[in-house]
């Protein structure tokens, strides 16, 4: 069965209470987990950067959204405790070890490696090291940085999945190239899944499915105007429901590839060879 994730990363905009439901909303349409993003603001981005303009509900510079955005590891703490209350994984995807060194804490059944981070080499050996099954999306990626990250991962003994993605906010619906399921598929022998980022239509998700997609993240929202630059590209309720209920369908559809006679194409068959005389 497809692995579905929906991926709250930073939508909840640092309320907790927004977060809660918006797993409400994953758990209602029958998610298998949702995500999340954690960031050392400071140790990410460099101070000339956070001290530079940007408005935003936190304040008038880069720091204040930035750290606006961020739940604190007792924020996490209330998260993990409502998500075993509603039976869904969680799982962050961290852009520095000071994040994921933090979030051990929460003992989670997976981890997740950013299109971003990729290259972020002793991130990534950090994660592997932890032997948890993990997600790699591998938007802006070549495949020659991909096998690297492979190549840890297969080092480190540690289960993985890679992810096709394209790292376009929002991505254009013909630049998702989705024939690059297969090939990371026949190039790293292993499975293979897709994380998006389009406007609107999980048509692109539905379709990633029948190419052979083993897992589809795709972010969520309550709403589209709400504030931050994930919204516009999230599915909203209707939309997330409506994905999961086709893949679910396409689960039963597409079936194991075996030709057999249902029984009841037997009965179909006395009447429908019958020999005439």
């Amino acid at each position: 069965m497809v692995f579905i994730i929906a991926e709250i990363g930073i939508n909840h905009n640092g309320d907790v209470n927004l977060a809660k439901k918006l797993i409400d909303l994953a758990v209602d349409s029958g998610c298998d987990a949702v995500k999340f993003q954690k960031r050392s603001v400071e140790d990410v981005y460099d101070k000339e950067f956070l001290d530079s303009p940007r408005d935003s509900p936190w304040g008038t510079t880069q720091r204040d959204q930035k750290l606006g955005l961020e739940l604190s590891l007792r924020e996490y703490a209330i998260i993990d405790k409502y998500c075993k209350k509603k039976k869904i994984d969680w799982f962050v995807s961290c852009w520095d070890t000071k994040s994921q060194l933090a979030m051990r804490r929460f003992k989670t059944k997976y981890n997740k490696i950013a299109s971003a981070m990729l290259t972020h080499n002793q991130l990534v050996k950090l994660v592997a090291e932890e032997r948890k099954y993990t997600f790699i999306s591998t938007g802006m990626s070549t495949m020659k940085e991909i096998e690297n990250a492979v190549q840890v991962f297969k080092k480190y003994k540690c289960p993985f999945e890679l992810m096709h993605s394209v790292s376009e906010y929002p991505m254009a619906l013909e630049h998702a190239n989705l024939k690059v399921i297969q090939t990371l598929k026949n190039k790293f022998h292993c499975k293979v899944g897709y994380s998006g980022h389009e406007i609107g239509s999980y048509l692109v998700s539905v379709a990633a499915v029948l190419l052979g997609a083993t897992s589809i993240e795709r972010h969520i929202t309550l709403s589209r105007a709400l504030y931050g630059s994930d919204q516009p590209l999230s599915l909203e309720p209707t939309g997330i429901r409506r994905m999961v209920r086709d893949i679910r369908n396409l689960d039963k559809i597409i079936g194991d590839g075996r030709k057999t006679i249902l029984p009841i194409e037997r009965e179909f068959k006395k009447k429908l060879r019958q020999r005439f005389v």
